[in-house]
């Protein structure tokens, strides 16, 4: 069977975009891991899937795996990619979208100059919902690492993230620590590593060390978690321009309670046609 894809990129974390719209697609995680690979395949951080909406009030159902094959929660710079395919290929005719994901509902507006701005929904701070083990609820949390403690944020933007505050992210161990806080016990599902470096109270540089991926040029929700972490600690205020080494992201959050949104650009690169 022979499907069109489209290779896109938000600020360097790139993907394979399949839509099930026009075409019959069926991914597997071994189908996957073949189009992910850089060396045999198209490669990619992440294959995106959209399909038809789940329920009438929607427009579409959004879906996310990661390269290793595993589906996941929820994808930032993913979101935007798949709403600029959309766009891009007149699947829409508004700039407005409502979309479901694995972990809820989503609004998504594409701005007159072709930026994507995403109603990201209320970041979940609540240790169950990350989910991660604590007795309670707390701006920070002290975490072992073969003997060294670390301070970090732990929340979810519909997949869960730790946020460790540096203060020369150029100078910090993103591998070594970012594999051994992705696979923390406490984490019971594993976590994405934010690493923050404060620049002033409304811009951040941050690295991502992404569950299941590694280290990628840039993470949406990796942003948000990041921005949510230094406004939560009041070291930062909203909005919050984020910048990491594939681009920059702006975040705007007013507290507990409240939605975020997220907005950022989203890349076509090339499409085509390939045989799975």
């Amino acid at each position: 069977m022979e499907v069109k894809f489209c290779k896109m990129h938000g600020l360097g974390n790139d993907f394979v975009v399949l839509e099930a719209l026009r075409q019959q697609v069926r991914v597997t995680p071994s189908l996957i891991r073949k189009i992910a690979d850089r060396h045999r395949g198209i490669g990619c951080d992440q294959l995106l899937l959209i399909e038809p909406p789940s329920q009438q009030d929607l427009d579409f159902d959004f879906r996310y795996f990661n390269s290793n094959g595993n589906e996941v929660e929820q994808c930032g710079n993913g979101i935007r990619c798949m709403a600029r395919f959309l766009y891009d290929e007149k699947l829409i005719g508004k700039s407005s979208l409502r979309v479901r994901t694995m972990k809820g509902i989503l609004d998504i507006l594409i701005n007159q100059d072709k930026s994507i701005t995403v109603n990201m929904g209320i970041p979940q701070l609540n240790p169950a919902d990350i989910p991660f083990c604590a007795s309670e609820q707390a701006i920070s949390y002290s975490i072992d690492l073969q003997g060294v403690e670390y301070e970090i944020s732990a929340l979810s933007l519909g997949n869960p993230h730790a946020v460790v505050h540096v203060e020369d992210i150029n100078n910090t161990d993103v591998q070594g620590i970012g594999s051994r806080l992705e696979n923390h016990p406490r984490f019971t599902n594993k976590t994405n590593v934010g690493f923050m470096q404060v620049d002033n109270r409304q811009n951040i540089s941050i690295r991502v060390f992404e569950r299941g991926v590694g280290e990628t040029l840039a993470c949406g929700t990796g942003a948000c978690a990041a921005a949510v972490s230094g406004i939560q600690r009041k070291i930062l205020d909203t909005p919050v321009l984020v910048s990491m080494r594939g681009g920059k992201l702006s975040v705007d959050w007013s507290g507990e309670g409240k939605t975020l949104k997220m907005t950022g650009p989203a890349v076509k690169v090339f499409s085509g046609h390939m045989k799975i």
